[in-house]
């Protein structure tokens, strides 16, 4: 009777020649955590800033609209009072319209740069990894080759 290979025995012995290296996975996961949250952090931050501008705008028009809404002694001041305050709507929207912008453009300077940096990092990880790889492969490979 021929005696049977053991492919378990096999298995564990090829699995052992290319072992794997799971600190390259770990680098990448904490690199991709932390682009994550510095992502969120400017995502926050615009986020508030905006809620700030937004609730800015609104008290400042309720506060033009309670003046344009008193009585008035003189019908003609109902009119004047309409166009001071479509004057005014018309320049604070401007200015809160450019504040807006300004958000967003930090916003996207904000995240390009994180992407590049991220890119870098990355990259750099990635090239660490595969060198470390095929120091590894070559090593194990050796090692099998004088195991004969």
């Amino acid at each position: 009777m021929a005696k049977t290979q053991d492919f378990t025995a096999v298995m564990k012995d090829m699995m052992g020649a290319f072992p794997v290296d799971t600190k390259a996975m770990d680098d990448a996961f904490k690199t991709t955590a932390t682009l994550n949250e510095k992502l969120s952090h400017v995502a926050l931050e615009a986020a508030e800033k905006s809620t700030e501008i937004s609730a800015k705008w609104t008290k400042d028009t309720l506060a033009k609209i309670a003046d344009m809404s008193k009585a008035k002694a003189d019908p003609a001041d109902y009119a004047k009072a309409m166009t001071d305050f479509a004057s005014a709507q018309a320049e604070v929207a401007a200015e809160n319209m450019a504040a807006f912008a300004e958000i967003a453009k930090k916003v996207q300077m904000d995240t390009v740069e994180l992407m590049m940096a991220a890119g870098k990092d990355m990259s750099e990880d990635a090239t660490a990894a595969v060198k470390k790889a095929t120091a590894d492969v070559t090593t194990a490979a050796k090692k099998a080759a004088t195991a004969k």
